[in-house]
């Protein structure tokens, strides 16, 4: 793999923009001082009058450009890896939406198959599960006859095929048992996040107090906060788990994308998309799982109920939203997109700040923040 110099450019270094020379070798960063000796037959980049910041890690989506991860091929998923490059998104995991045991292992089958092919694009990182362990209450997209009660059997069955590789899971605290099989979740190697949930105060609390990291897409598909019955919600504000948030301007008010960031601060914050396969397309009749969706004015909804399914969302999007919401500085809002997915999932020591020794994975920004250009693993990415 041969090296490369990005010169010139403001590089996002501990939160702040500092004019530094980044030499990407065999995929990994070396952050050099300005202006430092480069190979004259170096190939370089230069970002002048460009932000160098660290790639965007995406924990919650279901497909993009006509792919929908629940019938996604492994081919398929490397469709999804190049378009999301093109987008800032350097990792991701693809979230299953509750399906059969058949579909599930299916899709752990074709992200295998992904992984030991390797990626022109992002690096597709792992899977999430969004259910099966779900509360029928709260279910959204989630088709009511495929959800179950606690399965830990199943849950070790699906790990063990994936070869280790679900990092992330959706599940209700209020189904009874899921609260105290967090731990066991947890010596999965799983990160345990909370949502599609009616469930009351004391057991969400009971969730986070066993291990509970996260909550998906916060204030969507959950009970909300009620001044005597603060449920799901009320914990979740009140705790320090991590929150993502879906900044479509549809999920949530651009008010309570800053309500959440003022009360959980801005290192608490996890910006998702939640897409699905009509990301990157325009307006028609789509799938999610099992479901028909419809999307009209890039929202996406169930066609026959009109419940919105999931998102049109991609993470440049979300992060120019961000900045216009929040009329908060790029340096407040780049972690978001970046270094608190990858601490929420346990993987800051190799991604999500641009920092020596870490993964080369960077996106060149414009004064529009605009990406115009991406490199994954130290290699620059085919722009669509």
């Amino acid at each position: 793999m041969k090296d490369y110099y990005i010169i010139n450019g403001e590089v996002f270094l501990e939160h702040s923009f500092e004019e530094k020379t980044i030499k990407l070798s065999e995929g990994k960063i070396e952050v050099l001082e300005k202006g430092a000796t480069v190979p004259k037959d170096a190939e370089c980049y230069d970002a002048c009058g460009k932000k160098v910041v660290p790639g965007f890690i995406d924990v919650h989506t279901h497909g993009a450009v006509g792919v929908d991860v629940n019938a996604a091929t492994a081919d398929d998923l490397e469709k999804i890896c190049c378009f999301a490059a093109t987008r800032g998104t350097t990792s991701w995991l693809c979230s299953i939406l509750t399906d059969t045991k058949e579909q599930t292992e299916w899709c752990i089958d074709q992200f295998k198959e992904h992984k030991k092919r390797g990626s022109a694009g992002a690096d597709l990182m792992g899977i999430h599960l969004e259910g099966p362990f779900l509360s029928t209450e709260y279910k959204g997209a989630m088709p009511e006859y495929l959800l179950q009660k606690p399965n830990m059997p199943l849950l070790r069955e699906y790990q063990e095929r994936a070869e280790g590789n679900i990092k992330y899971i959706t599940i209700s605290p209020e189904v009874e048992g899921l609260a105290e099989d967090i731990p066991a979740m947890k010596e999965l190697g799983i990160t345990v996040s909370i949502g599609h949930s009616g469930a009351d105060y004391d057991t969400a609390w009971k969730a986070i107090d066993n291990g509970a990291a996260c909550c998906t897409h916060t204030f969507n598909a959950m009970k909300l906060l009620h001044q005597h019955f603060p449920a799901i919600m009320g914990a979740v504000l009140e705790s320090d788990i991590y929150c993502e948030m879906i900044c479509d301007g549809r999920h949530l008010h651009p008010g309570t994308v800053r309500l959440l960031i003022k009360t959980k601060g801005i290192d608490k914050v996890v910006a998702i998309t939640d897409s699905i396969m009509a990301a990157g397309l325009p307006d028609g009749n789509y799938k999610l799982g099992v479901n028909d969706v419809v999307v009209v004015e890039g929202d996406a909804k169930l066609a026959d109920t009109g419940v919105r399914a999931g998102s049109t969302l991609t993470q440049d999007t979300a992060l120019r939203n961000l900045l216009s919401y929040t009329k908060r500085p790029v340096e407040e809002i780049l972690p978001m997109l970046s270094e608190n997915p990858a601490k929420m999932l346990g993987i800051f020591d190799r991604k999500g700040s641009i920092a020596n020794g870490k993964e080369a994975d960077i996106v060149i920004l414009d004064k529009e923040y605009n990406v115009t250009d991406v490199f994954v693993g130290g290699k620059k990415v085919k722009m669509q």
